[in-house]
């Protein structure tokens, strides 16, 4: 850990400065990740698009970040944040240059794509975090690192529509766009000559394999197996949206040529763990060296409710203001972001509760909030004042947001070499949530569609049940054989 022991938000030395990069990066990340969004009504105009391509934009924009994640997660074990990081923020200009210079449907539907990877920013920060910070501070430290990064959309929104304007012509849009690569780029080399992986003299572990998650148990290896198949089926499903059956992108040859190739994926993904974990089945694995997956599933859960939910809700939100209280889209715009605006104090707020109260007990009453919330939120309509339908989105975005940290406060004290794994997992579970819950807003009222969220946090809180609360230390190996341990409490 670094050996400057201060948690100063005002410093910008030591595992602060390392705090502080990480959550610009982040920042960075989904600046560029949803720069179309603001720029939408521009963008249609400029390229002619339909009503039908702009929302296949849209699919296409997140598709990607579910596999994505994974693989982040899976490659900053193994190499390290410092190069991942700078690496992504690098290469995902390029989708985004692209993006600017589209003259087609099909050129932007290329580069939307391709711009869903770098949404997998956010689990590098993670495990650099947690390299960082001790456990009674991860909390609040990966809050932060979360929040005031994932403020990035919201930033976007407020200063890309200016920008465009500044510049000015009917291509104001793609010089604006233009601009956020050129800033990820930079800021690629500003992060890379600036940070390290670890403080000096401590050691970064890396996992037994890069092809899949190491498990420790019998069981674990059936649950890991489970807990895969709902991330093909939403990329089955976001394939299906984009069959003949919803916005006919594709043909049906097409997407039963992607509903084959998910399910040989899935069964070469079998094969890597069963390569990696066979040993569990030919004998038990040492006590000290054992973690429980079922921690790993219940925090997929619960990001699934969390940050899928949040997903969702910013993309129809406006929408939902502006039908329910026949706002203008402006007004119902700004009356909507006041639940993206909760982010820069709720998530390091969940963190930092789960650094003081414990990691299980935050989550049960965050997650029972979160229920309460969206059940609220399907109570709301036209009769009720503005004010008080804006106050109960603002109280639901609290319980969503710090759940988010409570969830994050929780991932690096699992098992730090796989923290990124883990991490990625977790994070890929927040895509899976927000394709499932924007597929049944499609088919439902405003009301069913929240109360279905408030019946997926109830099954989170039932799950919650299941989880442990991390105590003691977790081992690690180091390269020659010995043993270190790492402390996941006080207690």
């Amino acid at each position: 850990m670094s050996t400057d022991n201060r948690f100063n938000l005002l410093s910008f030395t030591g595992k602060m400065k390392v705090l502080h990069l990480s959550w610009m990066a982040f920042f960075i990340t989904f600046v560029v990740w949803f720069n179309f969004a603001p720029l939408l009504q521009s963008v249609k105009a400029s390229l002619g698009l339909t009503t039908a391509e702009i929302k296949t934009l849209l699919i296409l924009n997140v598709a990607f970040t579910i596999p994505a994640r994974v693989v982040i997660g899976m490659l900053t074990d193994r190499f390290g944040p410092r190069i991942i990081y700078s690496g992504l923020l690098a290469i995902c200009a390029l989708p985004c240059f692209a993006f600017a210079l589209a003259d087609s449907f099909v050129q932007a539907a290329i580069a939307r794509f391709l711009l869903g990877f770098i949404g997998a920013g956010f689990v590098v920060g993670i495990r650099l975090v947690s390299e960082w910070f001790p456990h009674n501070e991860l909390g609040t430290a990966e809050g932060i690192y979360g929040g005031w990064g994932n403020f990035g959309s919201a930033a976007a929104a407020f200063t890309l529509p200016t920008l465009a304007v500044l510049f000015g012509g009917e291509d104001g849009w793609r010089y604006a766009l233009g601009l956020t690569g050129v800033i990820s780029l930079v800021f690629s080399w500003v992060f890379y000559l600036n940070v390290a992986d670890t403080p000096k003299g401590s050691t970064y572990f890396k996992p037994k394999s890069l092809t899949a998650m190491e498990v420790t148990s019998k069981g674990d290896f059936i649950l890991l197996l489970i807990m895969k198949l709902p991330m093909y089926g939403a990329l089955a499903l976001l394939a299906w949206k984009l069959s003949p059956a919803g916005v006919a992108m594709l043909s049906d040859v097409s997407i039963y040529g992607i509903y084959l190739g998910l399910l040989l994926l899935y069964l070469y993904e079998v094969s890597q763990v069963w390569k990696v974990n066979k040993s569990v089945f030919e004998g038990p694995v040492p006590e000290i060296h054992r973690y429980k997956f079922k921690q790993v599933a219940v925090l997929n859960i619960l990001y699934f409710a969390t940050f899928g939910s949040e997903l969702a809700v910013v993309s129809m939100l406006p929408l939902f203001f502006a039908e329910t209280f026949a706002l203008t889209p402006v007004m119902a715009g700004m009356v909507a972001s006041a639940y993206a605006f909760m982010n820069l104090m709720s998530r390091p707020g969940g963190g930092w509760i789960s650094d003081k109260f414990g990691r299980k007990p935050t989550l049960l009453i965050l997650t029972a909030g979160l229920a309460a919330g969206y059940f609220l939120m399907g109570q709301v309509n036209g009769e009720w004042p503005v004010w008080v339908a804006v106050a109960a989105a603002m109280a639901c975005s609290f319980f969503v947001q710090s759940g988010e940290g409570a969830v994050f406060a929780t991932v690096p004290l699992i098992k730090r070499r796989m923290t990124g794994q883990i991490a990625g997992m977790t994070g890929a579970y927040g895509n899976v949530g927000a394709v499932c819950y924007l597929t049944v807003l499609s088919f439902v009222d405003y009301s069913t569609f929240f109360y279905v969220i408030a019946a997926t946090a109830v099954l989170g809180f039932v799950a919650l049940t299941w989880m442990e609360e991390p105590r003691g230390q977790m081992a690690e190996i180091n390269q020659d054989g010995s043993v270190t341990l790492i402390d996941v409490s006080s207690r």
